[in-house]
């Protein structure tokens, strides 16, 4: 399909869907991996990735431009936030609650985003996409159901959800310059030396062990499809519709594990599942429906929340994206799984 077929928001709905639909896809992938030692293999898994998006921005021509020192604060707190913390977060809190409970506190993500990008951005939330994300978390409650955790488990699971909100908005500023494809590799790159630095005082000499056949496919599936495809295809979203409308598609994640589980053999989705996915869907219609007439009304100047601007450098020359438009133009994980423990990012 040609990109000028196409317009930008609507191959930016499509990333944004694409993308967590991977991630809902791969919710049994983590139980698989419960052997193996955690750090080491997110930091296996973000070499892999790393490797991966550099050769194709090579293979591409895409110029490596050298972050200044704002864009370098933002990529290591965007590495921090979105991949360190979360998966740590995550599988401190599953150790502590189960998965349902983590599941339905990931699943409020998108009321989150509605709420917190556009104050960030000097808009007033919109009350449509408010109402739109609120029909969301309440269908992928429905998916994911509810369970029982520890409070200490609780608190965790809802630093998850923070990492997640952070993963989408501490990104948003680097994408007119820098653009997806390079920002999903530097930030997965710089994921590499802090995953090695928490792995040397938790694992020690365990960090890294020979992977048997079926986790080494895990870990595969979490590099390419999971990390370099997913992370790219959420970029692009951001790149091309609002963060708050992209939130939308996060409710989707318990959507495609229960799916997925169906497709695989290792469950059967409930007549209760199928009417969460349901309202999932109508949210999601309703926030983009909602798109033309309410775009969010700028915030008194006094209200707006400062946002720490990125350097104004001079751009290299202009960039094309797998998707055929120029980055200039189209300026910017775990997941809530049934069953299974939510994927890792």
């Amino acid at each position: 399909m040609k990109s000028s077929s196409m317009s930008p928001r609507s191959i930016g709905l499509v990333c944004a869907a694409s993308a967590q639909g991977l991630i809902g896809a791969a919710a049994g992938v983590s139980a698989v991996l419960s052997d193996y030692p955690v750090t080491g293999g997110q930091m296996l898994r973000y070499a892999v990735a790393a490797l991966v998006l550099f050769g194709v921005l090579r293979l591409r021509r895409i110029p490596l431009l050298r972050p200044t020192r704002r864009e370098m604060v933002r990529l290591g707190l965007l590495a921090l936030c979105g991949q360190t913390l979360f998966n740590l977060f995550l599988f401190a809190a599953l150790d502590r609650a189960d998965p349902a409970t983590v599941g339905s506190i990931l699943g409020a993500t998108p009321l989150l985003l509605v709420l917190a990008a556009p104050v960030l951005g000097g808009r007033r939330p919109s009350r449509s996409v408010l109402l739109a994300s609120l029909v969301v978390v309440a269908g992928a409650a429905v998916v994911q159901g509810l369970g029982a955790g520890t409070a200490v488990g609780l608190l965790f699971a809802c630093g998850v959800a923070l990492c997640e909100v952070g993963f989408t908005l501490i990104a948003v500023p680097l994408l007119p310059r820098l653009g997806a494809w390079r920002i999903a590799a530097y930030a997965t790159a710089t994921a590499i030396p802090q995953m090695l630095v928490v792995g040397a005082f938790t694992d020690g000499t365990e960090l890294i062990r020979m992977p048997s056949g079926t986790e080494l496919a895990a870990l595969l599936y979490l590099a390419l499809p999971l990390t370099a495809g997913a992370f790219l295809l959420w970029y692009s979203a951001l790149a091309r519709i609002e963060p708050e409308r992209a939130g939308l598609f996060m409710g989707l994640v318990p959507v495609t594990a229960a799916m997925s589980g169906l497709v695989l053999g290792t469950g059967a989705p409930t007549v209760g599942q199928f009417g969460g996915a349901l309202l999932v869907g109508v949210g999601v219609v309703l926030g983009m429906r909602s798109e033309r007439g309410d775009r969010g009304k700028p915030m008194a100047p006094e209200a707006v929340v400062p946002v720490v601007p990125v350097v104004p450098v001079a751009a290299a020359a202009p960039e094309t994206h797998a998707f055929g438009e120029p980055a200039e133009e189209i300026s910017a994980r775990p997941a809530t799984s049934v069953g299974p423990p939510p994927t890792n990012r």
